[in-house]
């Protein structure tokens, strides 16, 4: 018997397009490295998928290209062009055959782009590259290209709902293109694109105004579009929450249907850009909580994690790293065996937790990135 103290995460979710989710738990989108060499989704890849989406509510994919340019890692699946869409099929149906719902976290990486998966070809708002050492000078996108970037991701969502995906995640965060052009770090343009904060959002909202166009002529109100984005850079200059409470001030004018934030812990707190000492996820739920959801994420482990994090009043909690420890985690609370679900790697259990090689390497190799590594 599920305790009572959980049954907040097991009551079904309505989106305002009339959607519905049979519970409050996402699979938080993950880079996993394996699909195959062509850009096409692997066995592994759709394996690993159906095992960690029959519990969930909804289940967000790793981010896929829209934009040749814009592969932002080895083994990233594709989805720029429409030979493309048979394996989207094949990975929407995947996971919407456990029972969640299929979103599509469409991307592009920008400067993050290692040189070798773009040809050399790595561009970004302006030609200043990132603080992560090692990081190639980008190329400055005219304004042409970026006109073209902003109708890929309208071209992608188009892909997206011919192969019946549920909706599309834009994935603004993390430091990638459309988090490049908010960012005043990577983004000292003076034209439209640049300068001001106003003009900062310029991209970033064009993106969201494709996408749109794009349900409008291909799909129906059913599709879901959410945005995922980063509160806040270390970076001097560098986004503020203070920039982010504007951005998502004219993201809810948008008629999205979510808001994903992007957080490593979830009850980190605001660091600049506001007066008040309040975790970074209570400050955006104040700010738009009543006009869109709010997915909340990081670091929740334990069902009692979950219990809390939704005390925060966000109404939807993602899990990521927790769901390759442990893909029963959801299933375990629901049988009142929450005792029993894993919060540390094993590194014996590649094999029974249904995790590709790619994947599995970047995790044991990578100290600190997972608990029990």
């Amino acid at each position: 018997m599920m305790k009572q103290k959980y049954e907040p995460l097991f009551q079904s979710f309505t989106f305002g397009n009339g959607v519905e989710l049979k519970n409050r738990v996402v699979l938080a989108p993950m880079t996993n490295f394996s699909s195959n060499q062509d850009g096409t989704v692997s066995d592994d890849e759709v394996a690993y998928y159906e095992k960690r989406s029959s519990g969930v509510g909804m289940a967000i994919t790793a981010c896929t290209y829209a934009t040749p340019n814009g592969k932002g890692f080895p083994g990233e699946f594709a989805a720029h062009n429409d030979d493309m869409i048979p394996s989207l099929r094949r990975l929407a149906s995947a996971i919407q055959g456990q029972g969640a719902k299929a979103i599509l976290q469409i991307f592009h990486g920008g400067r993050e782009c290692p040189p070798e998966q773009v040809d050399g070809d790595v561009v970004s708002a302006s030609n200043i590259p990132s603080e992560r050492e090692g990081r190639a000078v980008p190329r400055e996108l005219s304004s042409e290209e970026i006109d073209g970037i902003i109708r890929d991701f309208g071209e992608a969502t188009r892909r997206a709902i011919e192969a019946g995906y549920d909706g599309v995640e834009i994935h603004g965060a993390n430091g990638y293109l459309i988090q490049q052009f908010f960012s005043p770090h990577s983004n000292r343009r003076e034209d439209k694109w640049g300068g001001s904060l106003e003009k900062r959002m310029a991209f970033p909202l064009a993106v969201v105004d494709s996408v749109q166009k794009a349900v409008a002529e291909h799909g129906d109100e059913s599709f879901i579009v959410g945005y995922r984005f980063s509160p806040e850079e270390p970076e001097t200059p560098g986004i503020t929450m203070g920039d982010t409470l504007a951005l998502v001030d004219a993201l809810s004018e948008k008629n999205l249907d979510y808001l994903h934030v992007s957080l490593m812990e979830f009850w980190s707190e605001a660091r600049r850009g506001v007066d008040e000492k309040k975790p970074r996820i209570q400050l955006i739920k104040e700010r738009v909580g009543s006009k869109m959801p709010v997915i909340g994420v990081g670091s929740i482990y334990t069902a009692d994690d979950a219990a809390k994090a939704m005390e925060s009043g966000v109404p939807l909690i993602a899990l990521g790293r927790e769901l390759i420890i442990d893909p029963d985690w959801v299933q375990k609370i629901q049988e009142g065996r929450e005792d029993e679900i894993v919060t540390v790697i094993d590194k014996d259990k590649q094999k029974e937790l249904v995790v590709p090689d790619p994947l599995w390497n970047a995790i044991v190799n990578t100290p600190g990135w997972f608990p029990g590594v």
